[in-house]
């Protein structure tokens, strides 16, 4: 069953007359990882932000956005924030401008984990969890986010959403400012979180990473779908030619790193 049921979502930009997202359907059930794949302006991102309710009021968004059976396209913002805090964990792109500069990354992470235990449990959890993500973790709990870099900010992102143990994790680009070695410790962390419980939502333009971690790949080419499926079918026999090129295109960077370290 379907924990997150987008169907012919849509999304118009008033200010310049143009559709940026057309009819995009999909299905995600929890124990399972979607991967959304497309370069930049494809409309991976404001996807995203439609199922959260994010995207500026300028965009028109009509559809159906059904989450754990409840339609939450058009809720009032005060419901759909309760919504995002009990059942959505969000991993933004710009880790940068994530968090407030004025308080220290422990506060906020506490915060944000206190309403369902006390302090010193939130506080035992981020310091663990920090730690999980290779952080050290006393450190970065005491720093502002202008004392960390973009990478650590990052992973301090994807501690506070693995942390929060919602059922749906929405992770747009999560591992793009990481290093390789980084990058597969997070991916680990994110096949462990996915059990009978959880769902992924991942936004990149990794193959490799994609097809590592997700069960179901969405192709997106300006603003549409164009393919949607089964991974193992999708990488194997990709039927769509935009799908094969960018197929195509991994296997000519795999072949050309081969030959560098060969």
């Amino acid at each position: 069953m379907s924990y997150l049921n987008v169907q012919n979502l849509s999304i118009y930009d008033t200010r310049i007359g143009k559709v940026l997202v057309e009819n995009l359907s999909f299905d995600l059930a929890l124990d399972e990882a979607l991967g959304i794949i497309g370069e930049s302006g494809s409309g991976k991102s404001l996807t995203c932000k439609a199922i959260l309710g994010l995207n500026p009021s300028y965009l028109q968004v009509s559809g159906h956005i059904r989450l754990d059976g409840e339609d939450i396209l058009g809720v009032c913002a005060k419901k759909l924030r309760k919504i995002r805090y009990q059942k959505i964990a969000i991993i933004f792109q710009d880790a940068m401008n994530a968090f407030d500069p004025i308080c220290k990354i422990g506060s906020q992470m506490i915060e944000s984990l206190q309403e369902n235990m006390n302090y010193k449990e939130a506080k035992n959890l981020s310091l663990d969890w920090l730690e999980r993500v290779g952080l050290p973790s006393q450190r970065v709990f005491a720093s502002y986010s202008y004392e960390l870099s973009g990478g650590m900010l990052q992973r301090v992102m994807i501690a506070l959403a693995l942390a929060r143990k919602t059922p749906l994790i929405l992770a747009d680009e999560p591992t793009s400012a990481l290093d390789v070695i980084s990058q597969r410790e997070i991916i680990e962390l994110f096949k462990i979180f996915l059990d009978k419980d959880h769902a992924l939502l991942f936004v990149t333009h990794d193959l490799n990473v994609a097809s590592f971690l997700c069960d179901d790949i969405l192709v997106m080419k300006n603003g549409q779908a164009v393919t949607y499926g089964n991974k193992e079918e999708i990488f194997v026999n990709p039927q769509e030619e935009y799908t094969r090129y960018l197929i195509s295109q991994r296997d000519l960077l795999s072949q050309r790193f081969s030959q560098c370290f060969a």
